[in-house]
C-alpha cells in the first residue's frame, strides 16, 4: 500500500482532523489498546467487539497493515516528543542526544518489542520499507529536528534524515536483522559520527510510564 493510498483512509481523515468519523477512531483506539497489552491485533476480533462486520471495518480503518501503521505512529509521537524535551545541548550534540534517548525508549518498549517477536518479517516490512509509509513518517520527523537544529550535516537534509532513519532501525531491529541485542549506546556513536561530535553518556530512563505507553487522554482524537 502507498503512502497516498494510506492518506486516503477515512481513519487518516480522522486522526489529521480532516475528517470527523467516530467509528474509525473507535477502532483505532481499540486496536491500540490492544496492541499495548501484547496482544496481536486482528481484524475479525476487532470488528467482533466493535459490533460491525469485516468489511466496515476496513472502509474505516483501510487493511491491517495501515491500522497497524496509525497505531504504531501514535506510539513514536509521545516518545518522540519526550526525546525533543529532554535533549539538551545545541547543533548536532542536541540532535544526537534527541537519537538516543527515542533509540534507547524504542528498545525498551515492551509492547512494541513483542509485536516485533510476534510478526518479525510483517514488522520489519512494514516499519523500514515503503510498504507502507511509516518509514517515511519517521525520516520526516527526524528531518525536522535537522533542519531546526542548525547542525553541520554531511549531507542535504533529506539525505541526512534518511542515513539517520536508517541507523536507528539497524540497532532497533538488531535482534530481527542480525541475530544482535538492540543497543541504542551503538547507535549514539553512530548517530555522533554521523554529525562529527561527541557521543552522547548514556543517559537515565524517563520517570514515569513506559516510554512508548498510551498518550495522555487529551492527546487521543
Amino acid at each position: 500500500m502507498t503512502a497516498a493510498a494510506d492518506a486516503g483512509t477515512r481513519l487518516r481523515r480522522a486522526l489529521t482532523g480532516t475528517g470527523d468519523d467516530e467509528g474509525p477512531v473507535r477502532a483505532f483506539r481499540l486496536a491500540r489498546r490492544t496492541f499495548l497489552s501484547g496482544e496481536r491485533v486482528d481484524m475479525g476480533p476487532l470488528a467482533a467487539e466493535l459490533g460491525v462486520d469485516r468489511a466496515t471495518l476496513f472502509r474505516w480503518v483501510g487493511n491491517r497493515d495501515q491500522l497497524l501503521t496509525e497505531v504504531i505512529w501514535s506510539l513514536f509521537l509521545p516518545t518522540w516528543r519526550r526525546a525533543l524535551d529532554d535533549a539538551t545541548g545545541t547543533g548536532g550534540p542536541r540532535v544526537v542526544d534527541a537519537l538516543t534517548r527515542f533509540t534507547r525508549d524504542v528498545c525498551a518498549s515492551a509492547p512494541f518489542r513483542a509485536h516485533l517477536r510476534r510478526e518479525p518479517e510483517r514488522a520489519l516490512r512494514l516499519l523500514t520499507t515503503r510498504s507502507a509509509d511509516y518509514q517515511v513518517r519517521v525520516t520526516g520527523a527526524f528531518a525536522a529536528l535537522l533542519q531546526d537544529s542548525g547542525a553541520a550535516l554531511p549531507l542535504p537534509v533529506p539525505d541526512t534524515a534518511y542515513v539517520l532513519t536508517r541507523v536507528a532501525e539497524s540497532f532497533i531491529y538488531a535482534d530481527l536483522i542480525a541475530g544482535a541485542e538492540p543497543d541504542a549506546a551503538k547507535a549514539a556513536v553512530v548517530y555522533a559520527a554521523l554529525l562529527r561530535c561527541p557521543a552522547p553518556h548514556p543517559g537515565e530512563p524517563h520517570p514515569g510510564e513506559p516510554p512508548t505507553g498510551e498518550p495522555p487522554t487529551q492527546e487521543e482524537p
